[in-house]
């Protein structure tokens, strides 16, 4: 095809995914009192469940320094249209968060054609495990790093005579950037993949910046979280299996890119 073509093809491609995401945002936003009440607030509540269960997991250590119970969020809105703005950002987001495997399987239509047919055998199930990663990431970025961020956030302090009484454009926005940063985050795998087969990147390499990995994960995990150890590592520790899971696939591709060396250096001596 012509690069006119190849335009017209990605048009409607990126018009059928777009459409896929209108429909669950509608939807979103049509069912705008569930959405808000149990989803997005939620997190601000201390029944949430995130608290209830590190509460069950205080009581079992013996000890009451993960129970969150009295977490009380003052939320206020301070623009005319900052209601009516948050309610259309939160729904186009939970549009593109449920659109997701199929935009992505949309956009892999496009691109698949154009890669040679071991690339393609190579890249088999990729819309499985993307949107599988992506659906884990979020969910771990809204039930785990949002409810610990919204309690630390929202009751620090740096004066006690200044009260904490948060914009629901902040908090709203807050809340987005962890769920889909959650959602980037646990992409890690598939594009070391990828990186390994380009050859950017391998197995040693990653053994070798494994402590400076395991310390930026530190101090992120310590930033977005309240100041005890427990926690810390709590969070950390996803993401650092994540780090070894992509050490592990960078060498299993590693390997599988000598053993198609060495069979086409064979092929080239036998020919």
């Amino acid at each position: 095809m012509s690069f006119l073509d190849h335009l017209e093809v990605l048009r409607w491609h990126l018009i059928r995914s777009l459409a896929s995401i209108l429909v669950f945002a509608t939807v979103a936003f049509i069912f705008n009192d569930f959405v808000f009440d149990q989803i997005i607030l939620a997190p601000s509540r201390s029944e949430f469940i995130t608290y209830q269960k590190l509460c069950e997991l205080s009581s079992w250590l013996g000890s009451d320094a993960l129970c969150i119970k009295d977490l009380q969020v003052e939320i206020i809105n301070r623009k005319m249209i900052g209601q009516f703005s948050m309610h259309i950002a939160s729904s186009f987001v939970i549009g593109l968060i449920f659109a997701f495997p199929y935009t992505f399987w949309e956009i892999w239509r496009f691109v698949k054609p154009g890669l040679y047919h071991n690339e393609q055998r190579a890249t088999s199930g990729a819309t499985f495990f993307v949107s599988l990663l992506f659906g884990l990431g979020v969910t771990f970025g809204y039930y785990i790093v949002s409810p610990l961020a919204v309690n630390f956030l929202t009751t620090y302090q740096v004066s006690a005579s200044i009260a904490n009484t948060i914009d629901l454009t902040s908090y709203v926005s807050t809340l987005i950037m962890i769920v889909l940063s959650g959602g980037v985050m646990f992409q890690l795998p598939i594009v070391t993949y990828f990186v390994a087969r380009a050859g950017l990147v391998g197995a040693e390499d990653m053994r070798t910046y494994r402590k400076h990995a395991i310390v930026v994960i530190l101090l992120i995990s310590a930033v977005i979280t309240p100041p005890d150890v427990v926690t810390q590592v709590l969070i950390a520790m996803p993401v650092l299996l994540l780090y070894e899971m992509s050490i592990m696939i960078a060498g299993r591709v590693q390997k599988r890119l000598a053993k198609e060396a060495e069979a086409i250096l064979g092929k080239s001596v036998d020919s």
